[in-house]
């Protein structure tokens, strides 16, 4: 599975880092970092509940 974000979209609220911070990389203002995340499947779980915090829906699972 990918995680993928827009990053136009991202407005640095991390609550996506908030969820698994192992997952998802950003900067000091809480923006992401990365348009592209592998996930493991042992982490899906996770990834799932991150898309869905995400106020924009910046992040989409693939």
């Amino acid at each position: 599975m990918k995680a993928r974000i827009d990053l136009n979209l991202c407005s640095g609220h991390a609550r996506c880092y908030q969820v698994d911070p192992d997952l998802f990389d950003i900067d000091d203002s809480g923006y992401a970092l990365n348009s592209e995340v592998d996930i493991d499947s042992a982490d899906e779980d996770k990834a799932h509940e991150a898309a869905a915090s995400c106020p924009e829906r910046a992040i989409t699972l693939h």
